[in-house]
């Protein structure tokens, strides 16, 4: 497996690389815009030229990005739909521009309406995003860990919003923290292959292009988003032993968003993942 991290983007855009590099990544996560904002960040075409030149040595691969937390594609509130539409083809353009895999991004909250009411404004959006950058990279969906009416905590409303778009660009990223705390057992190893058999079935296993790898604050089903670092939260560190040396999941790039909540930096959690990684 590739581990990576998310890493700063903080000015000069470029040096993100370096960032990358020092701490040990072989793959990573990237935001492009500011995560709290609706408006657009410019990047100098200088800086994409250099993020691509510097890349070519580092040979960090993929490079994912991460769209902005604001988003809801179910929202019934005109501005934020399309703002939401607005952020995400922004993001695809530039994931087109640095050669990244996609753009990773959580589907929003159904605000108290059913799933069934929401799936086809999702859809039609995800289908406008793509339509914007029609060819290069994916829109990749998260899966949530299920507070309040978030989307995507249930692997069938991931499938079906899949199913709904018909397009081969719309991929999945499986986080191990929001999977525990939506009540998929994978602290067990049989929990973890009943979670992948589950995610096989409703989704596809063909759709899933990227872990976050994160350890949980929080107890299994509690349907809360809280990350630790690996090792020192609720799944532990055997269980990552077992996930990333799954045959069905090996062969992933496992990005890591732990907090340094015991002490421990991104660093440490690579460090401790690669050990794990039986193939090195």
């Amino acid at each position: 497996m590739k581990f990576g991290a998310h890493v700063s983007t903080r000015e000069p855009f470029s040096d993100a690389v370096d960032r990358a590099r020092e701490i040990g990544c072989e793959a990573m996560q990237i935001f492009v815009n500011a995560p709290q904002r609706w408006n657009p960040i410019s990047i100098n075409k200088s800086e994409i030229d250099k993020f691509i030149e510097k890349n070519k040595t580092a040979k960090i691969n993929p490079v994912v990005i991460h769209s902005i937390y604001l988003i809801n594609l179910a929202s019934s509130n005109p501005f934020f739909y399309e703002a939401s539409i607005k952020s995400l083809i922004d993001d695809m353009k530039k994931a087109k521009e640095l050669g990244a895999l996609g753009v990773n991004f959580h589907v929003g909250s159904t605000k108290g309406k059913d799933f069934s009411e929401v799936i086809d404004k999702i859809s039609l959006a995800i289908k406008d995003i793509l339509a914007a950058v029609p060819e290069g990279p994916y829109l990749i969906i998260e899966n949530s860990a299920g507070a309040g009416d978030i989307i995507g905590d249930q692997f069938e409303e991931i499938g079906k919003i899949i199913q709904s778009v018909k397009s081969d660009r719309v991929k999945v990223t499986l986080d191990t923290a929001h999977a525990f705390g939506s009540g998929h057992d994978i602290k067990s190893a049989n929990g973890l292959d009943k979670t992948l058999n589950e995610f096989d079935k409703e989704i596809g296993l063909d759709k899933l292009v990227c872990l976050h790898l994160n350890d949980s604050a929080v107890a299994l089903g509690s349907n809360r988003d809280r990350h630790a670092d690996i090792g020192h939260g609720e799944i532990g560190k055997e269980a990552f032993g077992r996930i990333v040396n799954h045959p069905k999941l090996k062969d992933l790039p496992g990005i890591v968003e732990t907090p340094g909540n015991s002490g421990k930096s991104e660093i440490d959690s690579l460090q401790i993942l690669k050990n794990l990684d039986k193939d090195r």
